[in-house]
């Protein structure tokens, strides 16, 4: 039986409504408008007000990249990660370049598409189109009911939102990892056909598994989907066998692809920065806040770095309530063998994704992103259940067969609303969504402080800044390059910015100059002064939408005296970290 026809029986839906060749094409003609209405609604989520925060300096690293490949072709620039996300990048801000210069924005200034919208452009396309191959990978699985379901808490979630809204490799990581299992479901089913040549999906496989690692260094996702291959393998009955010849056909396609998409692998400059990286020395920090309490976030911390139960809290706290509620009620049903052995796929999923990102010292919430899938999928078959249950219970005291047939379907629109009207309440600061278990809007920013705020204030507190500040003045922030971005944005090159992490650079601060403290840039290296600075009123703040985000202080005598003296206790942190590191990765 091929796993398409399984699904639909374990989906507990009868075969024969898909047998006949019009019904058939109804179901499919109703699918594609449902997923276009999706795809279409999720971009629009994606893509509203895509500028409407600055830029992190991570991004900054990215538009950086951008600019020098453009200047001295292929280089090692930002090389720690591979090229196919900076080349979609070139080509959207090539692309807004010529827009914004052409006669037409000239007489419609209204029309200009900024840097960031640029930048971020290709990543909300992605995740957008991300929806279609969470319904066609759910679908092989499960049948399309839970599919669909699945697809559209994807187009609707704030969490997959605001990944998808930020400059980063997770987003089309996600993507071919979704592509490449497509693929490889595909060529099961073909195997298990007696008339069908499995072998072009597994090229296909093959092709999109090297585009993954030509946008973000994770090999160990395709245990994922060997493991599930291998659960197989033992089965006498099974036709789905590679074999070693086609395994290392589909190796070598990987290496190809991968080469082909990203050839800055092949430069020794890429390597030096990948051994930067590697040994934490890429670092812009030297810590985490997460839920008010700094923690050491180098890699190989291990257990004595963020805690375990980093993104256990996120998915408490972060998915709306109903989504989790799914999530809890379907997790269980991944056990029951009546559900079908595409369940594997998904329990191979969750588990080598939290084995694999939970026990390192460095996490980041946008990490979640290549598991968030898993967890709708699996929310997806939390809904259905409860749907089908509530239905029985229900026609058990009155036998309406319309109850039966449409209360599933009622539940699951009930919480795909919830999830859209969720992130409708949040737009356009996406990151910042808590639901009420975590607090809500009152607790917005307290969980994951460094990713929800992301930097996203500072171009407005240069730009406010850059208003005030005298000739030549001094701007104190945790991200000094991103402030000098901006601040050769409003025009004003001759503003000296340094680092709050640098004792020696704050012994430069006289009187009219300015430290910013950006919420989620609070470290180790600068706890003193963010602590010490803390107890007084700020000359101005900014906010993301109602959140405060930013506090700006003019240096005063007072002020001036509390940041000296958080300069001399932070001395010997700095020494013992013996330098300041200028990226975050």
């Amino acid at each position: 039986m091929s796993v398409r026809a399984e699904a639909i029986i374990t989906a507990g839906l009868r075969p024969e409504l898909f047998s006949g060749p019009g019904v058939l094409s109804k179901s499919k003609t109703l699918a594609f408008a449902a997923l276009a209405i999706l795809i279409l609604a999720g971009f629009t989520f994606r893509v509203s007000g895509l500028s409407a925060e600055g830029l992190s300096e991570d991004e900054l690293n990215k538009l950086s990249a951008v600019a020098d490949y453009r200047a001295h072709g292929l280089t090692g620039a930002n090389g720690e990660h591979p090229l196919l996300m900076k080349a979609l990048q070139a080509g959207s801000i090539i692309f807004t370049e010529k827009w914004n210069n052409s006669s037409f924005v000239a007489t419609h200034p209204s029309e200009y598409i900024p840097p960031e919208t640029a930048l971020r452009l290709p990543g909300a396309l992605l995740g957008a189109f991300t929806a279609l191959l969470i319904y066609l990978l759910a679908a092989e699985l499960f049948g399309p009911e839970v599919a669909l379901i699945a697809a559209a808490l994807w187009a609707f979630d704030p969490n997959a939102i605001g990944f998808n809204r930020i400059a980063k490799e997770d987003t089309f990581l996600l993507f071919f990892f979704l592509l490449a299992n497509v693929f490889w479901l595909r060529g099961q089913r073909a195997a298990e056909s007696a008339n069908r040549n499995p072998n072009p999906y597994y090229w296909a496989t093959a092709a999109a598994f090297g585009a993954m690692m030509a946008s973000k260094y994770v090999p160990h996702l395709i245990g994922i989907s060997l493991s599930y291959y291998w659960v197989f393998q033992d089965l006498p009955e099974t036709r789905w066998r590679l074999g070693k010849k086609k395994m290392l056909a589909c190796l070598a396609i990987i290496v190809l692809v991968f080469l082909v998409l990203s050839p800055t692998i092949l430069l020794p400059e890429t390597w030096r920065q990948i051994g930067l990286f590697a040994t934490n020395k890429r670092m812009g920090h030297d810590g985490y806040e997460f839920m008010g309490k700094l923690y050491s976030h180098a890699f190989n911390d291990w257990l004595r770095g963020t805690p375990v139960y980093f993104y256990l809290v996120f998915t408490l706290v972060k998915l709306p309530v109903l989504t989790l509620a799914g999530f809890i009620v379907g997790f269980p049903l991944l056990f029951r063998r009546k559900l079908g052995d595409g369940r594997y796929l998904i329990l191979f999923w969750l588990f080598f994704w939290f084995l694999a990102f939970s026990f390192p010292g460095g996490k980041f919430t946008r990490y979640y992103t290549s598991v968030l899938p898993a967890v709708l999928i699996t929310a997806g078959l939390g809904i259905q259940f409860a749907g089908r249950w509530l239905a029985e219970r229900v026609t058990s005291f009155a036998s309406n067969e319309s109850v039966r047939k449409y209360l599933p379907a009622f539940l699951a629109m009930l919480i795909i609303t919830a999830s859209a009207i969720a992130s409708a309440n949040v737009a356009p600061h996406f990151r910042l969504y808590t639901n009420s278990l975590g607090g809500g809007a009152a607790r917005a920013g307290y969980y994951f402080p460094h990713d929800e705020f992301y930097d996203a204030g500072m171009r407005d507190a240069i730009a406010e800044v850059s208003q005030q500040a005298r000739s030549g003045a001094h701007i104190a922030s945790e991200s000094p390059q991103l402030a000098s971005y901006y601040a050769q944005r409003a025009r004003r090159p001759d503003l000296v910015c340094i680092s709050i992490s640098d004792p020696e650079a704050l012994k430069q601060l006289v009187l009219g100059d300015f430290v910013i403290l950006a919420r989620g840039r609070r470290y180790f290296s600068n706890d003193a002064l963010v602590s010490s600075l803390g107890k007084t009123i700020p000359d101005f703040h900014l906010t993301l939408g109602d959140v405060p985000s930013v506090e700006v202080f003019i240096m005063k005598s007072t002020t001036l005296e509390m940041v000296n003296e958080a300069a001399r206790q932070m001395q010997p942190v700095a020494s013992a970290i013996g330098s300041t590191p200028a990226e975050v990765n």
